[in-house]
């Protein structure tokens, strides 16, 4: 997955159609066991623009986009937030959310 900063997610969600965006921190593991599954889903599904931040990089789109724990899962659709999942539950899981953006 592609690290952006906030300043590059600003401009891809302006640019491309739909966005996943995972969000993040580097020192929990949940997010780290997402992470995996995201992976996975990224040989699966290799045209979902899919994305990760670390939200201590940005606070200010936290605030924005309502994040409210991490990991959060964050479904954009033409700039808009559609989608906000915080229960990564499952590899089947993440497919269902992210086969309608492939």
């Amino acid at each position: 997955m592609q690290e952006l900063t906030s300043t590059e997610l600003i401009q891809y969600l302006q640019e491309k159609e739909s966005v996943a965006l995972f969000v993040y921190t580097p020192m929990c593991g949940t997010c780290k066991l997402a992470a995996r599954m995201l992976g996975i889903m990224q040989e699966t599904l290799p045209t979902v623009p899919l994305y990760q931040i670390n939200i201590n990089m940005a606070p200010a789109l936290a605030e924005q986009w309502q994040v409210t724990s991490v990991p959060a899962l964050l479904i954009f659709h033409k700039n808009e937030l559609l989608e906000r999942h915080y229960a990564i539950q499952s590899v089947g899981f993440l497919y269902e959310v992210l086969k309608p953006l492939a």
